[in-house]
């Protein structure tokens, strides 16, 4: 017989308000070399990320472009 999946909540790991984190959680340790990394860390660091991803998205339509290059930044 199959065995039944537990009903349970939803893990929370690697969720900001708005979906998944496009940033990876062990990359952002890694890069890190003399601090440790906060929990709230990541969540503000994915908000920056995706706010630049707007500005830069932005810029790339008001310039009559449907690629996202390195100047948008």
């Amino acid at each position: 017989m199959a065995a039944k999946k537990k009903a349970g909540a939803p893990k929370k790991a690697g969720k900001a308000a708005g979906g998944d984190l496009i940033i990876s959680k062990s990359r952002t340790k890694a890069a890190t070399k003399k601090c440790n990394v906060g929990s709230e860390f990541y969540g503000a660091l994915d908000k920056a990320v995706r706010a630049m991803i707007a500005a830069a998205e932005g810029r790339a339509v008001g310039n009559k472009r449907k690629t996202l290059k390195a100047v948008d930044l």
